[in-house]
């Protein structure tokens, strides 16, 4: 996998500056104070930059890069903007714009606010992110990782605070590779393996097959896999580090390929579909995360691994499954998969595990991108205290979340002349109508949440903490929401 940049932290020691021939970033604060006792050719280019129109002109968390500064063996000089009152956002906003500039180079980093050091480093690490495994380069032209000397005062204390951060950071990018890699290399096999290969970390995993799901009674999860070569598979993963407490669980979507099945999607964009395992992406970074950092709390992860391809024993519109809860679901469209697979693994977690609170995670529905675009993930809930958790969580970690209604007046667009239900409710509101058809698998006075993350799993753009490509969405947040209510004090 890919793992974060190296980051060394040691005492803040200004001769190091002059013969540094990498990079060097400054963090500086309102006052455009610049770190003290720096060789002078440094000093004055960095006053004179600062004092500049575009250095007036720095909002916290931006940068300003000055290329070959005289008098120096630095190739660049990189000023962030970072007052002593900046919010986390912004020191981890202000690490990203030093990440996005190192090149595989080394960076000198010095300056900033102490107790904001931890997040700078965070930020850092999350934008130096880089997926290239398949391009091509010559033998003799490999590419520099980079690495980067973390300058401070006080650099055990911020090496030890950088750990914790440091797993969050690991948990993304196993995220990230997983929703980037091609669905020829991540085959439902191949995911199974990558989470089994976890138990390295302390982390019980558990294959189901197929046999052994139908045996449990999952055929709506069966239905959406049996038109590809891949075997369906769920897989779980447990962590225990609280004893005996009911364990959160989280339920993961992991769609390697979707083609909408016989239902079949346009062409243009379909590339894109390697995503649709992201819930499952997410679900495995938090588990990854909890593991590095020895969570004081029990968490068990469950996601369906299926591909919805078209062939002669695809589903079809118009067949009738039986969940693994006993409904039956009338298909009316096979691109609605993503809640077929859901539904049987929300219903397996609850009655196996009796959690004290689930939470799935899914790129369930086009609809949500209509709805919030690409910078909110949907959020609906049955219990109030475990979505205001994923809220606050979401806003401390810089993750866009915005809640959705759910409503029983939804229910009658699910309404099927021939089954219990049908799997899609049509195009109006289809984010919660899917989210009403995955709450009838919930039991009653079960606390469960419901994230729709089809927007932010893979946003067109760079985002603030990460490159063009998979962002990782939710492991921070659903990490920081473990620590805030489910971890034992």
């Amino acid at each position: 996998m890919t793992h974060p940049v190296q980051i060394d932290f040691i005492e803040t020691a200004p001769e190091k500056f002059a013969e540094h021939e990498g990079r060097i970033a400054l963090l500086v604060g309102a006052d455009d104070r610049v770190p003290g006792r720096l060789p002078k050719a440094l000093r004055d280019a960095a006053q004179r930059a600062l004092t500049s129109k575009a250095g007036q002109g720095l909002k916290p968390g931006q940068a300003l890069e000055l290329a070959f500064p005289a008098g120096i063996a630095a190739e660049a000089l990189i000023l962030v903007r970072l007052p002593v009152a900046s919010s986390t956002t912004e020191a981890r906003q202000a690490g990203a714009a030093i990440g996005a500039r190192l090149n595989g180079g080394h960076m000198l980093v010095a300056g900033g606010p102490q107790k904001l050091a931890s997040d700078v480093a965070l930020g850092l690490a999350l934008r130096a992110y880089d997926f290239d495994a398949y391009k091509s380069r010559p033998e003799d032209d490999e590419k520099p990782k980079g690495r980067v000397t973390f300058m401070a005062k006080s650099p055990e204390a911020l090496a030890k605070a950088a750990a914790s951060a440091a797993a969050v950071a690991e948990g993304v990018f196993f995220t990230r590779d997983l929703v980037n890699e091609p669905a020829n290399v991540l085959t439902t096999s191949d995911f199974a393996d990558r989470l089994a290969a976890m138990q390295e970390l302390g982390l019980e995993v558990e294959v189901l097959d197929e046999d052994q799901l139908a045996e449990l009674g999952m055929r709506a999860l069966l239905g959406v896999g049996q038109g590809s070569e891949s075997p369906s598979k769920v897989v779980v993963m447990r962590w225990n580090g609280a004893g005996d407490e009911a364990p959160l669980a989280l339920v993961g979507k992991g769609v390697v390929f979707d083609t909408g099945g016989i239902s079949i999607k346009p062409a243009a964009g379909m590339e894109e579909m390697t995503m649709d395992m992201g819930g499952a992406g997410v679900v495995a970074g938090v588990m990854r995360t909890l593991a590095l950092r020895r969570a004081k709390a029990n968490v068990v992860g469950l996601v369906g691994l299926v591909e919805n391809m078209p062939d002669g024993r695809a589903q079809r519109p118009g067949d009738i499954v039986k969940s693994m809860k006993g409904d039956t679901i009338e298909i009316i469209n096979t691109d609605a998969e993503g809640r077929l697979v859901l539904a049987d693994v929300l219903w397996y977690a609850q009655t196996r595990f009796n959690p004290s609170a689930i939470v799935d995670l899914a790129t369930l529905t086009g609809a949500v991108i209509i709805g919030l675009g690409h910078d909110n993930a949907g959020v609906f809930a049955n219990d109030d205290t475990l979505a205001d958790g994923i809220l606050s969580a979401a806003r401390s970690e810089g993750e866009g979340a915005w809640r959705l209604p759910l409503g029983a007046s939804y229910d009658a667009q699910l309404k099927s002349r021939l089954a219990d239900m049908k799997n899609t409710g049509g195009r109006a509101a289809g984010s919660i109508t899917a989210a009403q058809f995955l709450q009838r698998f919930v039991r009653e006075g079960q606390p469960w949440a419901h994230i729709d993350i089809a927007g932010v799993a893979l946003p067109p753009q760079a985002t603030d903490l990460a490159p063009k490509g998979a962002s990782g969405w939710g492991v921070m947040t659903l990490d920081r929401m473990i620590r805030d209510r489910f971890e034992v004090k």
